[in-house]
């Protein structure tokens, strides 16, 4: 009798991952897009295992790819006939160039919209914002050439210094625009810029070109945006087509006007720590309504700072004033010019100084009493005081933002909604961001030189984004209506978990491989009662990478 042989691969929660791409058709909607291949390993393969490479959390670089699949069932997880050793650089690298060919916003548009409709998902707000992704290194400028050049080929980003959000101006890097759906981190709409690309440009484009997704019959979300996009220019150019919801500049002085005018007793109780006044405005021309938001706790944290501010400024100011008093002046007016020269340098102090004369003679010993000098020249005499208005500004602001709307229907916007739906933000996009800059994941091993492949390696990194948060929807939609729990890191019960916990759970789960001449079968171990629990949450196609028949 032949002998059986034993093996085993590691499953834990890559088939998790693995199901929701199934369930979304993520291969068969790329490849779709892509058209005719001829290729061992699809692109819509390469995609979906650069997504479980991605959401493998194993700090492990894209291009280590074949690396990461050698211990992993891949025929299971992406297709039969793919091999670790297919998952090489040349094959993903390649992808990358198609992925880019057709466009990465069209081709994530593609994937996410039928992923909401999979799910049921509407999109009622769509939260807007940016962030840069940064990167060591040189990179190509990649410009097409005059021959055969079509208007409608997509051009590759600028790798190149722009506004550091990590704070790092000495990296270049690129900008990631994301949307978000409602009070979640599900990406609808991604667009990959330069590194020199400034939001206020940027929004009212990547706004207009998503509203272009929608019929004339559809409804189109409420935008929520952050205080880049409210500019006149971008105001004008969008309120016709789009409700908007935004946070106001501080410096308009509209605004400035607003935190001096408006006292608590004033305003509208939101809930214990937060207080809003609703007032209107016709800023750019736009009829608006805004909300003047308070925040006790935010009050009393950036009273603190400024008290800070105030006093490092003073102590500042008086030191430089010491040194100014020991200087000579050979007129009046340069000591005044210097005097205001320095002044400049306060945001909130100003200076009341005196001018003093100080007779010079050339003579050595003390002058006769009626001698005149032979040189006369200036000192001052300052002494620092505060800028009243520019402190009680700074004050009164403490604690105070206006959120604004095109909205002027009370009855389809409250001002309370107005405030729920911008606070979402945090929740939604920005979340989002966190989870794409996380060093468990591959934004920080972003390897590759030419910025083609960069932009489509960032959409990779959205769909990561966007299987991940499907995931977390589905994970904690049924606990709610089943009215269960899972244990979180400290064991308590929780019904809101993160899907990295459910990662964390699954660790440890193998496929079992047992060949005995031509058969050869499989089986999940080491699957305990709290996983069953888990997995009855998802759908058959999460369900079956686990209950395998033989």
């Amino acid at each position: 009798m032949e002998e059986q042989t034993f093996s085993t691969q590691r499953l834990d929660h890559l088939g998790i991952v693995a199901g929701i791409c199934n369930q979304i058709g993520l291969i068969e909607q790329v490849d779709n897009h892509i058209g005719e291949q001829h290729r061992d390993v699809s692109v819509g393969q390469a995609v979906q295992a650069m997504v479980l490479n991605g959401l493998g959390f194993v700090s492990r670089p894209l291009y280590l790819t074949p690396e990461f699949f050698h211990t992993k069932p891949v025929d299971m997880l992406i297709g039969d006939g793919v091999t670790a050793e297919k998952l090489n650089d040349d094959c993903l690298g390649r992808a990358l160039d198609r992925l880019f060919e057709q466009g990465v916003t069209e081709v994530f548009a593609k994937v996410s919209a039928h992923a909401l409709g999979v799910f049921g998902i509407q999109v009622r707000q769509a939260h807007l914002d940016s962030t840069s992704i940064s990167f060591q290194g040189e990179y190509a400028v990649e410009r097409p050439t005059s021959e055969g050049v079509n208007e409608d080929d997509p051009i590759a980003i600028s790798i190149t210094h722009g506004y550091s959000r990590d704070r790092r101006p000495d990296l270049k890097q690129a900008v990631l625009s994301l949307i978000s759906a409602n009070q979640s981190s599900i990406p609808v709409w991604i667009n990959a810029l330069s590194g020199n690309q400034a939001d206020s440009s940027s929004f009212p484009k990547t706004i207009q070109a998503y509203l272009d997704e929608f019929s004339e019959e559809e409804e189109t979300p409420i935008i929520v945006a952050d205080a880049a996009l409210y500019s006149q220019g971008n105001l004008q150019a969008i309120s016709e087509n789009v409700i908007w919801i935004s946070r106001v500049p501080g410096s308009v002085n509209e605004v400035k006007t607003l935190y001096q005018a408006v006292a608590q007793e004033q305003m509208t109780v939101y809930d214990k720590h937060t207080w809003i006044y609703e007032t209107s405005s016709d800023y750019a021309g736009v009829q608006q309504r805004w909300v003047l938001v308070w925040h006790k706790q935010t009050r009393q944290r950036e009273l603190a700072t400024v008290e800070r501010t105030l006093k490092k400024e003073k102590t500042e100011a008086e030191k430089a004033l010491r040194r100014l008093g020991r200087r000579e002046f050979v007129s009046q007016e340069a000591a005044q010019s210097a005097v205001e020269t320095l002044e400049t340098t306060w945001k909130y102090h100003q200076v009341w100084a005196e001018y003093l004369s100080i007779p010079h003679y050339d003579q050595v010993g003390r002058p006769e009493m009626d001698a005149e000098p032979d040189q006369l020249l200036w000192q001052v005499n300052a002494t620092i005081i505060p800028k009243p208005d520019r402190v009680a500004q700074a004050r009164a602001r403490c604690g105070k933002y206006v959120v604004a709307t095109n909205e002027t229907a009370a009855d389809q916007l409250s001002a309370a909604q107005i405030l729920n739906t911008y606070k979402e933000q945090n929740v939604s996009v920005e979340r989002g961001f966190r989870f794409l800059k996380d060093p468990m994941f591959f934004a920080h091993a972003l390897f590759l030189k030419k910025p083609a492949r960069i932009m489509a390696l960032l959409m990779v990194m959205a769909l990561s984004l966007l299987v991940y948060a499907l995931g977390e929807h589905i994970l904690r939609a049924q606990l709610a209506q089943r009215d269960e729990t899972v244990p979180d890191q400290r064991g308590k019960p929780t019904n809101r978990p993160t899907l990295r916990r459910i990662f964390q759970i699954f660790e440890g789960i193998d496929v079992l491989y047992a060949a005995q001449s031509e058969r050869r079968r499989r089986s999940i171990l080491n699957l305990r009662d709290i996983h069953y629990q888990i997995l009855a949450l998802f759908s058959s196609h999460v369900r079956e990478f686990y209950f395998l028949r033989e």
